[in-house]
This record gives C-alpha cells, sequence and structure tokens, in this order.
C-alpha cells in the first residue's frame, strides 16, 4: 500500500469515527451505577499510576545535572576510588592481550582529533575512539567487576568513558569521581527497570544492554550538562542500546570485550558530546509513546530508573574479582581452594571435583573454547598450581598441555537450580572425592570482593599491583595506585592519565 493510500485509509476511518461519535452523541446512554463505580475505581487506581511516572526523563536527568557538585558520601567515595583502580588495572594489563592489541591497531587507524589518550600507547585520538579502545582493553582479560543481581559489569564502561571525556574537558578528579559513580547508578538502573531476567530470556546481552547508559551517564557528567542536554544524551543513549546474547560464541574474547565494553563506552561517550554540541532530540525518552523502556521490554518497571537516586549508590555493589575469570568461576575456585588447603589435595590424591553453580550461570563457563571462562580448564589448573595466575587463565596454549587435559577429565560441572537464589545469585559447592574413598565439600556462599564479602583498600591495592606492576613496573605502578587512592585531591584527571599513557 503506497503512503498517499494509507493516509487515505487513516482519515476515511478517522472520519467515519467522527460520524460514530457524533451518532452516538445524539442518543446518549447513561452508564450504569455499577459501571460508573467500576470506572471510577479503575481511574482512581490509574492516577498515582500516572502521577508516579510523571516527568521520570526530567527527574532523571535533574539528577544527573547535580551529581558532579553533589559530594559522595565517605564509603561512597571510597568503593568508587576501588572500582576505579580496579578499572585501570584491567585496561593496563588488558592492553596486552589479544582483545587489547587489536583495539590498539583500530585506534591507531582511526586517527582523529587528539582529545584523549589510549592507555599504555602514545596515541591521542578523539574521545569517541579513546573511550571504545580502552573500555575493550578493560573487558579483554575478565577482571572487571560484576553486579550480581543485574549482570552489569558497570566498570569496563564507565571509567573509560570518564577518562576520555575527564581528559578532553580537563576535570578534576573530584568530578571524575562523582560521574564514574553516576555511571554506574544508570547501568544497574536501567536494567532494573527492565528486569535483568528479562532482558535474558529474550537473547539479548545484559551487558551490552547496560554499558551505553552506564558510559553516557559518565560522559555526560564529565561534559557538565545541564539539564535539558541531559535529557537528549540519555534520548540518544537509548536510541543506541544493543547487546546479544550470541557473545558466548566468541572464540578469542575480542568481541566479547567490544560488546561488553567498547560497544557501550562509544555509544555513551557519542550521545554526551552530542547533547554537549547542541543536538536537539526527544526530552522524555523514558515516558510516553514509543518510550525505551516499553521499547526495551515488554515487563517495565519505570519507576526503577529513579527508586534512590543519591541515596543507593551501586558502585558500592558490585564485586570486585580475586581472579581474572569469568564471575559465576569465582566462588567454585575460592570454594576448591579453601579445600586444597586445609586437605593437601593434589592430582595424585583427588579422584573427582564436582563443581555445582546456579543454573543460569554454569551454562556461560561449561568447557568454553576461552580459557578465562572455562570451569573444567581453571579447576584443573587449580589443582596443579595451587592457584590460578594472570597467565594460566588466558593460556591457550595451557589449555593443551597434556596433564591439565587428564586433570581436566576428573572435573564434573553441575548447573544447580536449588543455587538460584537471589540473595546470593554467584555461590558454588564445591565436592572433591578422594582416592581413599573420603569426599570433602566447601560451599561459598559469596566470594571475596563481593559487598557481603568485600576487599579493603590493600585488597584492592594487592589484586591492581599484580596487573599492573608486569606492564608498568613496580615504581609506576605504586605512583598509579597512589595517585587514584586520592584522587579527590587532583587538580585534573589529566595528572591520572599521565601516569597511565605513553
Amino acid at each position: 500500500m503506497t503512503q498517499k493510500t494509507r493516509r487515505g485509509v487513516t482519515r476515511r476511518r478517522v472520519l467515519e469515527s467522527g460520524a460514530g461519535l457524533l451518532a452516538a452523541a445524539a442518543v446518549p446512554v447513561p452508564p450504569s451505577p455499577k459501571a460508573s463505580a467500576r470506572q471510577g475505581a479503575q481511574a482512581a487506581q490509574r492516577e498515582p499510576e500516572k502521577a508516579a511516572s510523571t516527568d521520570l526523563t526530567g527527574r532523571v536527568a535533574r539528577y544527573m545535572a547535580a551529581a558532579r557538585q553533589q559530594p559522595l558520601p565517605p564509603d561512597v567515595l571510597r568503593e568508587t576510588k576501588h572500582r576505579v583502580l580496579d578499572t585501570v588495572a584491567a585496561m593496563v594489563s588488558g592492553a596486552r592481550l589479544k582483545p587489547g592489541e587489536m583495539a590498539i591497531r583500530f585506534g591507531r587507524a582511526q586517527g582523529g582529533t587528539a582529545e584523549a589518550s589510549i592507555l599504555t600507547t602514545d596515541i591521542r585520538t578523539s574521545a569517541i575512539n579513546a573511550a571504545l579502545v580502552n573500555a575493550m582493553f578493560a573487558h579483554a582479560d575478565e577482571t572487571d567487576d560484576f553486579e550480581p543481581v543485574t549482570k552489569a559489569h558497570p566498570g569496563c564502561a564507565a571509567v573509560p568513558a570518564a577518562l576520555a571525556v575527564g581528559e578532553r574537558e580537563n576535570v578534576s578528579g573530584q568530578e571524575f569521581l562523582r560521574a564514574v559513580a553516576l555511571g554506574y547508578d544508570l547501568c544497574c538502573r536501567w536494567l532494573m527497570a527492565l528486569g535483568p531476567n528479562h532482558v535474558r530470556a529474550t537473547h539479548r546481552s545484559a551487558e551490552g544492554v547496560s554499558a551505553t547508559m552506564a558510559a553516557a551517564g559518565a560522559a555526560a557528567s564529565m561534559a557538565r550538562l545541564d539539564e535539558k542536554a541531559m535529557r537528549y544524551a540519555l534520548s540518544y543513549a537509548v536510541q543506541q542500546v544493543s547487546g546479544v546474547w550470541s557473545w558466548e560464541r566468541d572464540l578469542e574474547h575480542i568481541e566479547k570485550a567490544f560488546d561488553f565494553a567498547g560497544m557501550g563506552a562509544r555509544n555513551g561517550v557519542t550521545a554526551a558530546l552530542m547533547a554537549q554540541a547542541g543536538f536537539s532530540g526527544v526530552p522524555d525518552v523514558l515516558e510516553g509513546e514509543h518510550n525505551g523502556l516499553e521499547a526495551h521490554s515488554s515487563q517495565p518497571k519505570p519507576e526503577e530508573m529513579a527508586a534512590d537516586l543519591g541515596r543507593r549508590f551501586y558502585v558500592t555493589e558490585t564485586a570486585i574479582k580475586t581472579f581474572s575469570v569469568g564471575y559465576p568461576i569465582q566462588s567454585a575456585l575460592d570454594a576448591f581452594l579453601a579445600l586444597r588447603r586445609e586437605h593437601g589435595l593434589t592430582p595424585a590424591n583427588v579422584d573427582g571435583i564436582i563443581a555445582r553453580l546456579p543454573e543460569d550461570g554454569a551454562g556461560i563457563v561449561n568447557d568454553s573454547a576461552m580459557p578465562d571462562v572455562n570451569l573444567q580448564y581453571l579447576m584443573a589448573v587449580a589443582l596443579i598450581d595451587g592457584t590460578v595466575s594472570f597467565d594460566a587463565s588466558h593460556s591457550y596454549e595451557r589449555m593443551k598441555d597434556p596433564q591439565v587435559l587428564a586433570v581436566k577429565q576428573r572435573v564434573q560441572l553441575v548447573g544447580d537450580r536449588a543455587l538460584m537464589d537471589p540473595a546470593a545469585p554467584r555461590s558454588a559447592n564445591v565436592d572433591v572425592r578422594l582416592r581413599d574413598g573420603r569426599t570433602v565439600t566447601h560451599f561459598t556462599r559469596h566470594a571475596p570482593g563481593t559487598r557481603e564479602n568485600p576487599l579493603d583498600t590493600a585488597g584492592v591495592a594487592a589484586k591492581a599491583r599484580t596487573l599492573i606492576a608486569p606492564v608498568f613496573g613496580d615504581q609506576r605502578c605504586e605512583q598509579v595506585i597512589a595517585r587514584i587512592n586520592t584522587l579527590e585531591t587532583a587538580a585534573s584527571v589529566r595528572e591520572l592519565v599521565a601516569l597511565l599513557a605513553g
């Protein structure tokens, strides 16, 4: 049907509908008392819902615009610095892995206005390109943080986005930290509003779907947008939200680094800088007809976007990994290594290992082609080495080692529906059968680094050293750690970038 014909049909239907309304008006039929009461009750029920969702975009945008001037509570400030250090360590180490090397090659080829630095290199490019490349670094080695309820990875998108725009705009360390915290808030609240389980049930990646919002929040704050521009930045960000769960079939972790981090960082910085440049847009993308929440979810909970803004900070709720491996494996390794220490486990005295994980996590890490997302391989390495090093967790060569392959045959992974506990979504139970007939068991409800079992500042720094020092050396590594731990005192975020680039 042509456009002209469609318009004709639409106009005819409107006229026919209008004639029907006029005819009905000529002979009014009053509703029955029961119908009137029912309609009144329904209207009364809708009023609070309508009031609750009024100007949701505006409420979020106003908070975003004000957040850069609002001091973070002391515990939130501390936890934000922990996440910045953890993500920076991931970026520095990830730059030396294949996804990072490919991203550097791509970034160098793009050229662009010298606004921001690609870390560990002498490349300066546009803020959009720098955010994309640095974000791919951040998820290249599976050591970035993770929010257990939403399954989001906020840091690998929010921190590179804030760093790129912060360098471009020459903002203070204090504003940078507030921007990162804001990015975490938008990232996780977006998934809470969509329904994280609903997102995954519709074949989409919760990690990819949320990364754009993480980066948009952080970058828009660094760009110092007002409320009106924040509304437009949200609209441009929502238009770019994407992510498909097919990343599980990635063989080399290159696309995964883009899907989880690079794509979202690029999108979010683009949205913020377009709004900063004066691009207009839809001012109320979170409500009204065809709004962003309804477009991305059949079960949206819009108020989750604004719930407890300024009181609940998601940056305090993500888990910092103690191993550079997929998050479903963290608790399993913790449980197994506890048994190894307690019972002196070796390849010679272990007959078999059964690792039970929540059903949704087990499917992700079951004998994956990628070493850092392969539970059976990593458990075999843990039994042989007594730990899982960064090198081992990323070694395709070690995956082919005959001794590792032999031990790996003794490891069984079970997806256990009984462990699908919202209060402990990434727990693990490990049973080890010994050759003398005994079975020993350990259950880890919350892995080290979670909100329930957190790392302190020294613990985060200890992890960061294992990732940064091999690339920068001990002295420069300590300078990076010290600068981030006092970042709120930095006059410019460029002080940190100077330690990380070149």
